[in-house]
């Protein structure tokens, strides 16, 4: 993708941020595991591409959105980025005491 005029914004799994259209790499395993759990890709999509809640796992050296879901369901998305691509690893239910705890022990920090 690369850099681009505003203008040429458009199209689903695409974001103009910063002067890039940041673009989702959807992987098989991804969408085994979407599946697999009951989620939709779009809520998953919609967090990795307009979530504000983010954070560097220390432990992994991923970086992790979180947000809500379908159902109201708090979800921690792990992923990676490559550019201008996002690729998400795995999707699970999360409990805002454990995003927390993770925090207050430094496993995660803030972007």
């Amino acid at each position: 993708m690369g850099r681009a005029d505003a203008a040429h914004f458009e199209g689903e799994g695409k974001r103009w941020t910063d002067g890039y259209i940041m673009e989702i790499i959807w992987t098989d395993y991804m969408r085994y595991r979407a599946e697999l759990r009951g989620f939709d890709l779009r809520d998953i999509e919609h967090i990795l591409l307009h979530g504000n809640e983010r954070y560097n796992d220390a432990a992994t050296g991923r970086r992790i959105a979180v947000g809500i879901g379908g159902s109201a369901r708090l979800l921690m998305i792990p992923f990676e980025q490559d550019g201008e691509n996002l690729i998400p690893v795995t999707v699970h239910v999360t409990t805002r005491q454990q995003v927390s705890l993770r925090v207050k022990t430094g496993r995660f920090t803030h972007e």
